[in-house]
């Protein structure tokens, strides 16, 4: 297929490996390291194979190869020796420098190889905590200046839901715990779930029962709930949506629902900051992230 982003700017180069735009520069000049192609107007632009090899290069420099002695490597001794060092020392790293691969190229195989690979040495937990965390917040960073697109971060981001869905499944073959249910849901227009999905499954990991609306849910659909004699706790994250100026709003419709009932209410994101202080009359707890969450659990 026709990648959406086949080409890639310096400033790409420097965003996606965190080397200075200078440094790659130098190493280009100095040591012939990369072959940038270069527009009529002399503007160097960079290939996929440019980005993979600056990629593995990264890595080894991090793990105390110099560069002079990477410089006078082949490129398959460049991949080799970073595949090396990844096994030994810098796995995670390698994997990360995968996953922004196979975001780039839309490129689902590579993405699997390198998850399957995590998976034979790390539990799922670890490679959620230790990779996917650091990742999605690395394309946060990728998406504010404007070196990825939305489609980019669809792409990866249903990959990983998929990997939180199909062990939260496996999880869900267990017995459950009956003395709390909880609710988990988004905000309409909130399509941000990942920090949701990942909840759910360590909620379901701790032998609670979940009961997971996913994205988009009004808040009078809470109501179908209360003929119920379960004791709930209705979870949300508030990413991107309400707006601001609209926060304040949501959690006195909230307010007007639960208001009267014993259920408990739990908020999490940066959001919260601009209600926290409030009083309400029902059971509200404000967290910050996801782990603030399953800490005080």
């Amino acid at each position: 297929m026709n990648n959406i982003k086949q080409d890639f700017t310096i400033k790409d180069l420097e965003n996606i490996s965190g080397i200075k735009a200078h440094t790659i520069r130098i190493w280009e000049k100095r040591y012939n390291l990369l072959e940038p192609q270069r527009t009529n107007t002399n503007i160097r632009y960079y290939s996929h194979k440019n980005l993979q090899k600056l990629l593995n290069v990264v890595l080894l420099t991090k793990n105390n190869f110099k560069i002079s002695k990477i410089a006078k490597m082949s490129d398959e001794e460049i991949y080799q020796n970073s595949r090396d060092v990844a096994f030994k020392e810098g796995l995670n790293d390698e994997a990360i420098n995968s996953f922004k691969l196979s975001m780039l190229q839309f490129d689902k195989i590579l993405f699997n190889e390198t998850y399957n690979r995590l998976l034979e040495v790390k539990t799922f937990k670890e490679i959620f905590k230790e990779i996917f965390i650091p990742f999605l917040n690395y394309i946060g960073l990728l998406w504010q200046t404007d070196t990825v697109l939305p489609a980019h971060e669809h792409f990866i981001s249903n990959l990983i839901s998929q990997k939180i869905h199909i062990n939260t499944e496996n999880l869900e073959q267990k017995n459950l715990s009956s003395e709390k249910t909880y609710v988990l849901f988004l905000p309409e227009n909130e399509i941000h779930e990942l920090g949701l999905l990942y909840l759910n499954f360590e909620l379901v990991n701790k032998g609670y029962n979940t009961i997971y609306l996913g994205q988009n849910l009004p808040l009078n659909n809470l109501n179908i709930f209360f003929n119920h004699e379960m004791k709930l706790c209705f979870v949300t994250s508030l990413t991107v949506q309400p707006y601001d100026d609209k926060v304040e709003e949501y959690f006195k419709e909230l307010e007007t629902i639960l208001s009267g009932t014993k259920h408990e209410f739990v908020a999490i994101g940066r959001k919260t900051e601009l209600v926290k202080h409030n009083t309400y009359n029902f059971n509200v707890s404000f967290f910050n992230t996801v782990t603030d969450v399953l800490n005080d659990i």
